[in-house]
């Protein structure tokens, strides 16, 4: 699991995809083989296929959306997110995002191998979402058409740049505004192989508030509670030395390890998650 994990981040920040840039022949070929993986892994489909597409005004993306059904039968839903795209290339200079967001994206189809052969409880919808560069498009097309009920998306758990961290510190968002979700994670915490830190979720705290950061911030704004795993800026950030050669590779198996364990402890704690604010 740990190769394939490393060797999936390697693919995805390759120079062959071209910095997967929005409405790029990269991004529609990284889309594709993000669909044969969940095809692979036996992830089903709401719908005819695991490709949603969908255009705004500013983007014409897809994303790609694969469920694995719990064996309570329930509705209630951990929606897991992370982003594919990234800036492309630019002036013949290929963004390859190896952090933002190679690593989320790797994660995500590891998350969804694990969850294959231990089943949760409740339904797990995994959604590789695009456009995230271009203004979370792709999650606020989910949220805005979403393919399961609103009210029965318990939490989602978003991964949005969790390669790399000089100081081994994971940040888990989120709990600001949901603060049920701290006994649930405070478990996790304990024994979790790199340095999960709760912060940057506190309203009026400027560039320090990440509630609006990423993909997790269309279902916020829905009224769905969230948890954002991700690491304070680096300095390649949006830059293209945003490379696999800056990838820590204990530090990423091991967020990949304290994400799918945060997954296992909010099923297991599926009462705990308040219902979604209206």
């Amino acid at each position: 699991a740990r190769a394939r994990l490393l060797d999936d981040l390697a693919w995805l920040a390759d120079d062959a995809r071209g910095g997967r840039g929005v409405g790029t022949p990269e991004n529609a070929a990284v889309r594709d083989w993000i669909a044969g993986r969940f095809v692979e892994l036996g992830l089903e489909t709401i719908g005819e296929s695991h490709v949603q597409p969908f255009e705004t005004r500013r983007t014409k993306g897809a994303n790609v959306v694969g469920v694995i059904e719990g064996t309570s039968g329930s509705d209630r839903t951990i929606v897991i997110t992370a982003h594919f795209d990234h800036l492309g290339t630019r002036d013949g200079v290929v963004f390859n995002g190896a952090d933002d967001n190679a690593s989320g994206t790797a994660a995500l189809l590891a998350a969804a191998d694990w969850f294959r052969t231990n089943r949760p409880t409740f339904r797990l919808v995994f959604v590789a979402l695009d456009a995230e560069e271009h203004g979370l498009q792709g999650a606020r097309a989910f949220v805005a058409s979403a393919p399961i009920e609103l009210d029965a998306m318990a939490v989602n758990v978003n991964m949005d740049m969790v390669g790399r961290n000089e100081r081994g510190e994971l940040y888990v968002s989120g709990t600001f505004h949901t603060p049920e979700l701290v006994p649930i994670l405070e478990p996790v915490i304990a024994s979790a192989p790199v340095r999960l830190v709760f912060g940057h979720d506190r309203p009026g705290s400027g560039s320090d508030d990440w509630t609006h950061q990423s993909d997790h911030a269309a279902f916020h704004d829905a009224g769905i509670p969230f948890l954002y795993f991700g690491v304070e800026d680096h300095d390649d950030y949006h830059r293209p030395t945003d490379d696999l050669s800056g990838i820590q590779p204990e530090f990423f198996v091991g967020a990949t390890e304290s994400v799918i364990a945060t997954i296992e402890a909010l099923d297991a704690a599926m009462d705990g998650i308040p219902p979604r604010r209206r």
